[in-house]
C-alpha cells in the first residue's frame, strides 16, 4: 500500500493571477522598508511585485495547511480542536465537574492559544459536541447546540465540559508523552499533538479546505477501528482485505445504508474513493387505505427539513406523482421521522425509487484522506492511517513509561532515606537541633546516616511532626510497591513487543469503555 505525498504548492499552480504573455509595463513597485540599525527611517526600495506576491501567498498557503485546515494523522485533531480540548483540560472541565459557559472556554482558548476569532473556536467546539456530526462526541454540551437543519445558540447561552471520551485523548499529556511548543506569543506552551488513546481521525473523521488541497474523511465505528488496529499490531504485514474484515465501511452517526462497497475498497486502498448512502425507510400502512414511506435515518449531514422541502418542490413541479402528504415528526427525543403518504392508486416502492433518484435521500460521500504526517500533507489509505496511529501510540507509551520509571526511582530514593532516618528518629532530631544552620544539619545527616544529598534535603524540608509520625511498615510497603513498579517498567521498556502488547491492552480497555454497535448498514 502506498502513501501518496501531496506535491509542494507553487505560485503557478494556484492560478490566482494570470500574467499576460506580453507586457510593456514594469512589474516593479516601491515598498517602504523597516529601518535597520544605522539606517535612516523610511528608506524606500524597489521590489518585484510578482516575487512579493508569490512569497506572501505561499506563506499564507502553508499557514492554512499546517495551522488551520488539515488534521494531524496521529491524534486526528486540527490545531483549534487540539487547543480547545487541552485548554478545557487545563481549566479542569472534567466530566465529573459542572458545565461552564462556552463563551468562557472560547475566551480562554483565544486569549492563550488560538490567535483567531472566537467564532472559529465556537464552531469547532459545537461540532465536537454534536452527536449527529461526531461518531464519538468529545465535548459534553448543555443547551442548544443546533441540529441538522438549524445552527446552535450563541456561546453566551450554551455550556460545555469535556466528554468522557475526550479524556482518552488528553490524559497523560503531563507525563512527557508528547512534545510541547510555544503558543502564538511565546508566553505559554501548548501540546503539538495529543497522546490519543484511540485512532480519533478514523473514528470521528475530518473535513477541511486548505489552499490547493482539501480533506474529507468519514467517521467509523470505534470498536471496529480498534479491532483492526490490534490486528495490525499483531500482524504488521496484514493485507487490506484482512483489515476490512474488521472495518468493512464507514459508520455514520446518523446511520443510513451504504450502497455498494467498490468505492470504499478504493478509498481504503488509495485514500480516495466515493460511495452512496441511502436513507433508512420502511413502508407501512398509515391509514386503512393508504401506505406511507417512513423515513427514520438520513444520509450524513442531510437534515429532515431539506428532504421535506425537496419533496414538496418536486410534487409541486409534478416531477413526482403519487404523494398526498408529507409530515415531519422529527424531534430531539425520538430522532428523525418523516412520513410520506402515498395515494391509494400508486405503489409505495415505485415512489420510493423516485425519491432516491431525485432527492438527497440517496447522497454521495467522497473520501479524500489527506492528513499531516511528520509535518507533510499526505494521502493515506486505511492501513497507513492505522500504522501512523500505532507508531504514535508506541512512542507515547514508551515516553510515559520512562517518565513514570524516573518518578518512581526518585521516590524510592527518598523512601530509602526515610527508612534509614526513622530507625533512630531521636538522633535525627538531635542533629537538626544541634546544627547552626541547614547546611550543617545536611552534612551531619549525610555523614551520620549515609544519606545522599537529595535524601538529606528531603528530610530537612519535612516538618518534624510529620517525620515522627511516619510508620516503618507503611514505608516498607511503599518501598516494595515502588520496586515492583520499577521492575515492571524496566521490563516493558526493554522489549518492543512488550510495549506493543501494552498498547493493544489499553486499546481493549478503551473499546470496552466507549464502543457502541454499528449504525450504518451495508447493502
Amino acid at each position: 500500500m502506498s502513501v501518496t505525498e501531496i506535491p509542494a504548492i507553487s505560485w503557478q499552480d494556484t492560478r490566482v493571477a494570470k500574467t499576460p504573455a506580453k507586457t510593456t509595463k514594469s512589474t516593479k513597485a516601491t515598498k517602504v522598508a523597516l529601518p535597520k540599525a544605522g539606517e535612516n527611517p523610511g528608506k524606500i526600495v524597489d521590489i518585484d511585485v510578482s516575487a512579493e506576491m508569490s512569497e506572501s501567498f505561499l506563506e499564507y498557503a502553508y499557514s492554512v495547511i499546517y495551522s488551520r485546515a488539515l488534521p494531524d494523522a496521529r491524534d486526528g485533531m486540527k490545531p483549534v480542536q487540539r487547543r480547545i480540548l487541552h485548554q478545557m483540560s487545563e481549566m479542569g472541565l472534567r466530566p465529573d465537574k459542572g458545565h461552564v459557559k462556552c463563551a468562557r472556554v472560547a475566551g480562554e482558548v483565544m486569549g492563550k492559544l488560538h490567535p483567531h476569532g472566537d467564532g472559529a473556536i465556537y464552531d469547532a467546539m459545537v461540532r465536537m459536541a454534536q452527536p449527529f456530526s461526531q461518531r464519538l462526541p468529545l465535548v459534553d454540551g448543555h443547551g442548544n447546540f443546533g441540529s441538522l437543519d438549524a445552527g446552535p445558540a450563541a456561546m453566551r447561552y450554551t455550556e460545555s465540559r469535556l466528554a468522557p471520551a475526550a479524556l482518552a485523548l488528553v490524559n497523560e499529556s503531563d507525563e512527557n508523552t508528547v512534545d510541547f511548543g510555544p503558543n502564538y506569543d511565546g508566553q505559554l506552551l501548548e501540546p503539538l499533538v495529543l497522546p490519543a488513546a484511540f485512532p480519533n481521525l478514523l473514528v470521528n473523521g475530518a473535513s477541511g479546505i486548505a489552499v490547493g488541497m482539501a480533506t474529507n474523511m468519514a467517521p467509523h465505528n470505534l470498536g471496529e477501528v480498534i479491532a483492526a488496529t490490534k490486528y495490525l499490531i499483531e500482524n504488521p504485514k496484514a493485507t487490506l482485505k484482512q483489515l476490512m474484515k474488521h472495518v468493512p465501511a464507514p459508520d455514520f452517526p446518523t446511520g443510513g445504508q451504504i450502497v455498494g462497497v467498490e468505492g470504499i475498497e478504493e478509498a481504503y486502498a488509495s485514500g480516495r474513493g466515493s460511495f452512496k448512502v441511502r436513507a433508512t425507510v420502511t413502508i407501512e400502512k398509515v391509514t386503512s387505505r393508504k401506505e406511507g414511506i417512513i423515513i427514520t435515518e438520513l444520509p450524513y449531514n442531510i437534515g429532515p427539513e431539506k428532504i421535506v422541502e425537496k419533496i414538496a418542490a418536486l410534487v409541486k413541479a409534478k416531477k413526482i406523482q403519487g404523494i398526498s402528504d408529507i409530515v415531519d415528526l422529527t424531534d430531539g427525543q425520538q430522532g428523525t421521522k418523516v412520513v410520506v403518504e402515498i395515494k391509494p392508486a400508486y405503489e409505495a416502492a415505485e415512489v420510493l425509487e423516485q425519491l432516491y433518484s431525485l432527492t438527497p435521500m440517496e447522497d454521495g460521500f467522497s473520501i479524500n484522506a489527506v492528513a499531516l504526517v511528520g509535518g507533510k500533507p499526505l494521502t493515506l489509505g486505511l492501513k497507513d492511517l492505522l500504522q501512523v496511529f500505532i507508531d504514535h501510540r508506541i512512542e507515547v507509551v514508551r515516553r510515559r513509561s520512562e517518565y513514570r520509571k524516573a518518578k518512581a526511582e526518585a521516590r524510592l530514593n527518598l523512601v530509602d532515606g526515610l527508612l534509614k532516618a526513622i530507625i533512630d528518629i531521636d538522633k535525627v532530631i538531635k542533629i537538626i537541633r544541634a546544627s547552626d544552620d541547614a547546611s550543617a544539619a545536611k552534612e551531619a545527616l549525610i555523614k551520620g546516616f549515609k544519606l545522599s544529598d537529595e535524601q538529606a534535603t528531603y528530610i530537612l524540608d519535612m516538618p518534624l511532626r510529620r517525620l515522627t509520625k511516619m510508620s516503618k511498615l507503611e514505608l516498607e510497603s511503599e518501598q516494595k510497591e515502588l520496586k515492583e513498579t520499577i521492575a515492571f517498567l524496566k521490563k516493558l521498556l526493554s522489549s518492543e513487543e512488550a510495549i506493543k502488547k501494552q498498547v493493544s491492552d489499553e486499546l481493549t480497555e478503551t473499546s470496552k469503555a466507549f464502543a457502541t454497535p454499528r449504525r450504518t448498514r451495508l447493502s
